[in-house]
């Protein structure tokens, strides 16, 4: 399991075993190994980690466009406790937070 943040360093979401989860548990993501990103729960583009435990969106990635299909509902795996904040790291160049409302189940 691993706490994923934004760029500000609140929690937004946990990666469990290549499925991603809100804070509270619930599904709204898949990681796709051979592409290194994120899908959202409709198979569309979300965003991937940079700097360790960072997850955001790349504005020029090439799969912006690209439906990866639906990959189910893995469910909820319960909620991993508040690992608090982990600090600003800016602003990154070609990248920005995922809007909120992408990240809700």
């Amino acid at each position: 399991m691993e706490y994923l943040f934004d760029s500000r360093g609140r929690h937004i979401a946990n990666l469990v075993n290549g499925q991603l989860h809100a804070p509270s548990g619930q599904n709204i993501g898949h990681f796709l190994e051979a592409q290194a990103i994120f899908i959202d729960m409709r198979g569309r583009y979300l965003g991937e980690i940079i700097s360790n435990n960072r997850l955001m969106y790349r504005e020029n990635s090439p799969h912006r466009s690209t439906n990866f299909g639906n990959y189910g509902n893995y469910g909820n795996v319960g909620n991993y406790g508040n690992p608090g904040n982990f600090g600003s790291i800016g602003r990154i160049a070609g990248f920005s937070d995922i809007p909120t409302e992408r990240l809700q189940p």
